[in-house]
């Protein structure tokens, strides 16, 4: 398994990790009174919505950068054609280099 897999692996399992957490937290805080059980549900609601969105764009990013083009993109590297274009560009210059000398 790839370095960048475990990474997103690892943040989702954070991810949930805390999501699980801050459920238990509003149940508690039901438990206690101290917002009632349509406030528990609605922050339950949000968290899993949050939760959710968070999933999918992580996934989403994952699928990008398991290509090759999103991972030239995402690191911003030179492609193929920007070499060729430098090595014209270098090629041309010495020409003019050695027209002046």
């Amino acid at each position: 398994m790839g370095t960048l897999k475990k990474i997103l692996l690892a943040g989702l399992g954070t991810a949930t990790f805390t999501y699980e957490k801050a459920t238990d937290l509003v149940e508690e805080m039901v438990d206690k009174g101290e917002i009632t059980v349509q406030q528990g549900k609605e922050l339950n609601q949000e968290l899993k919505n949050k939760f959710t969105e968070k999933a999918d764009q992580t996934s989403q990013e994952f699928a990008e950068l398991n290509t090759v083009k999103g991972l030239i993109e995402k690191f911003n590297l030179a492609t193929k054609e920007d070499i060729d274009q430098l090595k014209t560009r270098i090629e041309r210059l010495e020409e003019e280099e050695d027209t002046l000398s």
